[in-house]
C-alpha cells in the first residue's frame, strides 16, 4: 500500500474532494449495474460508506483522497474482471483492517464471513509480497499462494490493487518505482497470465517497462505510431477477401487488428537480438464470431479456417489448435499464420465471442465467480490441477527463498504441450518438459523410482524432452533412487520440488550419520564434540558450514584420521601426543576485505552508512565508480538504464535494469534498490564484448581490426577468431567509455560486407 500523508483541508478542497469521490463511486455503481450479476447495490453502498469513513482525512502520495484507491481497485474488479458484489465490497474494504483500528471480526460482523475471509487474505499479503528478509519473502509469497487456493478472489483483487498502483506509480520515488515494477514483472504479470487475464497482463508488463526503461518504451511507442499507417493499409488489404468470404457464410463476426505491445516487442528484440524493423509479427488479425450455438462453435472455428485457407497459403508449422485443447488458463482459439499479398506472414486468431471473453477477462474470474456462485473451483478445471500442484510445493518448505520463487515461476511462465499416457489419456504439460517431469506428474513414487521411458514406443533417457502428441510410458524399478543430477534436467515446478525435497531428506540422514561418526571418533581420542572443534575441522578441510562437514564425513568424502587429531591438538604431524586446550586461531570466521578490479589497481569498495538516503539518486562518477561492485552478470556501463543494489556488506552493486539477476533483486530486496544516475566524463574505460559472425573471406579480419584500431581508435583487449565451413565467428573484447561507444562500434562494423551478425554479449 502507499505511504500516506495527513494534511489540513479547507472548505473548497473538501467540497472538491467530496465531488470527486461521489463521481468515482457513481461510475463504479453504473459499471456494476450494467453487468449480468444480481443487483446487490445496498451492500456495495454500505461497504463504500464504511471505507470512506475509515480512511477519512488520509491522502495518497499523489494528493488525492485515499478512498479513491479502493474505489479504483473495485472499479477494475467490476469493469475489467467482471467480478460481482462480494469482490467489489472486498476491494472497497481491502485496506481497512491494515490501515485503521477496525479488525477482521468487525468486518465479519457487519458484512459477513465471506467478505471478511477475503479481506483477511488481502491483509495478510499486503504491502507487497516481499519483506526485508529472505525467509519473510518466501513466507509472504506462500501466504499469497495459499490464499489463492482457498479463494482465488483474493489474488484477483490483489492483482487489481497492483494494477491501480502501477497506473499511479509516477508519484513514487525512482527506487520505489524499480522495486514495484520489478516485483510486478516477476510475479504479478505471470500470475495474471496464468489466470487468463490477458489484457491486465499486457498492461502490467507495459507499465513495468515504461518505468524501468523509459527511453526504450518511448522509442518503441514512437516507431509504432510512425508505422501505424502502413499497418492499417496491410490490415485493410489483407482482411478484404476474408470479410467477403465470411459474409457469404452468413455468420455474424467482427475483425480486429491486434498490435503487439511495446513490452512484447522489446522482449523479442532482446531475446532474438533483432531490431524493430526485423520483427514481422507486430500485426495480427483477430476474427471474433457468433456461433449458431455453444455446440457448434468448435466446428464453426474450423469452417472459418477452411474458408480463409482457400484465400491465402498457410504456414505448415504455425497452426495452433487451442480450441480442442484449451490452455491451462482456459484460453481457447485457433491460430493460423497466412502469407499476405505483400509477402508478409500474418497470424490470424479465430475465436467465438465466449472464447474472446474468457481470453480477455479471465477463465477463473468471469466464469467461476459470477455472483451467486459457490466460490469453489470445479473439480474438472485445469486451474484446480495447477492450484493442487502449488499446494504440493508448499507442503515442503524450501530453504532458499529465491529457489522457491524460481520453482513457482517455472509453472507461471510455461506454455503447454499435450502428452498421452499408454492408455490414451491426455495430460497437459509445460513446454520443454522431460520424461522425468512426466513421471513426477503421474505420481511421486513413479518419479522417484523411474529408470527410463518409452516415447512413441522407443526407449529414451529420463532427460528426453517431450513434444505435443508424444505417447509416454514410464519404466520404474524399486531399486532406483533419486539422483542429485536429476535436478539439472527436471523443468517443472512439481518435479524440481519433489526431487529437492527427497535429496534434502537424504542429506539430513547422511548429516546425522556424519555427526555420529565424528562424535564417536572424538570420544575415542578423549575429546568432546564442541563448537570450537567443529569450527577448526571445517577450517582444516576448507569447508564453510558444519552441516557440510557432517555430510562429507557421512558420505565418506572425508575419512577422519591422525591429521585431524593433530589439527585439533595444534601440533606438528608425528609430534608428541598430548591434550592442549583449543584456542581459536585469529583469522577464524573473518573475511578478507573485498576489492574490485575494474582496472589494474585494486580499490577499497565504498561502504554505505546508516545516513545514506536510499530515496535519492546515487550519482556514479569517474571518482567513485571504481569503488562500486560491477558484477559479470550484466556489466553495466555508462548510458545503460541502471540501478544500484546494497548488498549484505553495504557495498553498492551496479546492474542493468533488464539484467536477470536485477529482476530477482528488485522483486525480493526492494528496500535495498537505489536509483542510479550517470555523471561520467569519459575518463574511465569499461569492458564490452562484441560478437561478429559472417561469411569468411580473405581480408575480412583485417577490415574489422582496421575499423576498430585506425578509424575508431578503440582499445582491443582480446580477439578470438574461428572459421568453420566458410562461416566466420569472432569475439572482440574491447575497452569503451559508455554505451554510445558500443553503438558507434556496431554501426561501423555493420558497413563491412559479409558480416551478417553483430551483437554485444551481455
Amino acid at each position: 500500500m502507499d505511504e500516506t500523508t495527513h494534511t489540513p483541508k479547507d472548505a473548497d478542497r473538501e467540497a472538491t474532494d467530496e465531488q470527486l469521490v461521489n463521481d468515482a463511486f457513481e461510475q463504479l455503481l453504473n459499471s456494476y449495474l450494467s453487468s449480468p450479476h444480481r443487483k446487490k447495490v445496498d451492500i456495495i453502498k454500505k461497504a463504500f460508506n464504511f471505507a470512506r469513513q475509515a480512511h477519512k482525512g488520509v491522502r495518497r502520495l499523489s494528493g488525492e483522497p485515499y478512498i479513491m484507491h479502493p474505489i479504483s481497485v473495485a472499479m477494475i474488479a467490476s469493469a475489467e474482471m467482471g467480478l460481482g458484489s462480494t469482490s467489489i465490497c472486498s476491494a472497497l474494504l481491502h485496506d481497512v483492517v491494515e490501515d485503521t483500528d477496525y479488525t477482521v471480526e468487525d468486518i465479519e460482523t457487519i458484512f459477513g464471513s465471506k467478505i471478511a475471509q477475503i479481506v483477511d487474505g488481502l491483509t495478510k499479503i499486503s504491502g507487497g509480497i516481499f519483506g526485508d528478509q529472505a525467509s519473510a519473502q518466501a513466507e509472504n509469497f506462500k501466504k499469497l499462494l495459499l490464499t489463492m487456493s482457498d479463494d482465488i478472489r483474493v489474488i484477483l483483487i490483489k492483482i487489481c490493487d497492483r494494477l491501480h498502483n502501477m497506473r499511479t506509480l509516477s508519484s513514487q520515488p525512482a527506487n520505489k518505482q524499480y522495486k514495484i515494477a520489478g516485483e510486478t514483472l516477476y510475479i504479478y504479470a505471470p500470475l495474471a497470465n496464468r489466470l487468463g487475464l490477458n489484457r491486465i497482463k499486457n498492461e502490467l508488463e507495459n507499465l513495468s517497462f515504461k518505468y524501468e526503461h523509459p527511453t526504450e518504451y518511448e522509442s518503441i511507442r514512437t516507431k509504432l505510431a510512425s508505422t501505424e499507417e502502413s499497418r492499417n493499409t496491410l490490415f485493410e488489404h489483407f482482411t478484404a477477401p476474408i470479410r467477403e468470404a465470411l459474409d457469404k457464410m452468413g455468420m455474424p463476426y467482427v475483425i480486429h487488428a491486434r498490435v503487439k505491445t511495446p513490452y512484447s516487442i522489446w522482449s523479442k528484440m532482446q531475446n532474438k537480438q533483432v531490431t524493430f524493423k526485423e520483427i514481422y509479427d507486430i500485426l495480427a488479425v483477430r476474427i471474433i464470431f457468433t456461433p449458431e450455438s455453444r455446440e457448434t462453435e468448435i466446428d464453426d472455428c474450423f469452417k472459418i479456417y477452411v474458408a480463409i485457407n482457400k484465400l491465402y497459403r498457410s504456414h505448415p508449422d504455425r497452426l495452433r489448435d487451442w480450441v480442442n485443447h484449451p490452455k491451462a488458463n482456459g484460453y481457447q482459439a485457433l491460430h493460423v499464420t497466412l502469407m499476405s499479398q505483400t509477402g508478409q506472414w500474418v497470424e490470424v486468431q479465430i475465436r467465438s465471442e465466449r472464447m474472446d471473453e474468457i481470453a480477455e477477462q479471465g477463465f477463473a474470474a468471469h466464469w467461476k465467480y459470477k455472483e451467486g456462485g459457490t466460490g469453489e473451483i470445479g473439480e474438472d478445471s485445469e486451474l484446480n490441477d495447477w492450484l493442487h500442484t502449488i499446494k504440493e510445493i508448499l507442503d515442503d518448505p524450501q530453504p532458499d527463498a529465491m529457489d522457491f520463487l524460481d520453482t513457482i515461476k517455472l509453472n507461471l511462465f510455461a506454455s503447454e504441450i499435450f502428452v498421452f499416457t499408454p492408455k490414451g489419456e491426455i495430460r497437459t504439460m509445460p513446454a520443454g518438459c522431460t520424461a522425468l517431469d512426466f513421471a513426477f506428474q503421474i505420481h511421486t513414487f513413479v518419479g522417484s523410482h523411474c529408470i527410463g521411458a518409452k516415447v512413441n514406443h522407443k526407449l529414451v533417457p529420463l532427460s528426453h524432452r517431450l513434444t505435443s502428441g508424444d505417447q509416454v510410458e514410464i519404466l520404474t524399478s524399486k531399486s532406483q533412487h533419486v539422483n542429485a543430477s536429476w535436478v539439472n534436467f527436471a523443468t517443472t515446478a512439481k518435479a524440481k520440488a519433489k526431487i529437492q525435497a527427497i535429496l534434502r531428506h537424504n542429506a539430513r540422514e547422511i548429516q546425522k550419520e556424519g555427526e555420529n561418526i565424528l562424535k564417536d571418533f572424538l570420544e575415542q581420542h578423549d575429546m568432546e564434540l564442541t563448537t570450537s572443534a567443529i569450527d577448526r575441522l571445517c577450517s582444516f578441510h576448507d569447508i564453510s558450514k558444519p552441516e557440510k562437514l557432517f555430510h562429507a564425513i557421512g558420505s565418506k568424502t572425508i575419512i577422519l584420521g591422525d591429521k585431524d587429531i593433530d589439527e585439533l591438538l595444534e601440533r606438528k604431524p608425528g609430534g608428541k601426543k598430548g591434550w592442549r586446550k583449543y584456542v581459536p586461531f585469529i583469522g577464524a570466521g573473518k573475511e578478507e576485505p573485498t576489492t574490485t578490479s575494474n582496472d589494474d589497481n585494486a580499490t577499497t569498495l565504498l561502504v554505505v552508512g546508516k545516513e545514506f538516503n536510499r530515496k535519492k539518486p546515487f550519482y556514479v562518477d569517474d571518482d567513485n565508480v571504481m569503488r562500486l561492485v560491477i558484477p559479470k552478470c550484466c556489466r553495466a556501463i555508462p548510458g545503460d538504464d541502471a540501478l544500484g543494489f546494497i548488498d549484505n556488506k553495504n557495498h553498492i552493486e551496479l546492474h542493468r535494469r533488464n539484467c536477470s539477476v536485477a529482476d530477482r533483486l528488485k522483486s525480493s530486496f526492494g528496500n535495498r534498490i537505489i536509483d542510479i544516475k550517470w555523471n561520467m566524463h569519459r575518463r574511465t574505460l569499461f569492458d564490452a564484448t562484441i560478437r561478429v559472425r559472417g561469411i569468411d573471406r580473405i581480408g575480412l579480419l583485417n577490415e574489422v581490426t582496421g575499423i576498430l584500431s585506425q578509424q575508431l581508435n578503440v582499445n582491443i583487449q582480446k580477439l578470438t577468431i574461428s572459421t568453420k565451413d566458410g562461416v566466420f565467428d569472432g569475439t572482440l573484447e574491447l575497452k569503451v567509455y559508455d554505451r554510445s561507444d558500443v553503438k558507434v562500434i556496431i554501426d561501423a562494423l555493420s558497413s563491412i560486407p559479409n558480416l551478417e551478425e553483430i551483437k554485444e554479449i551481455q
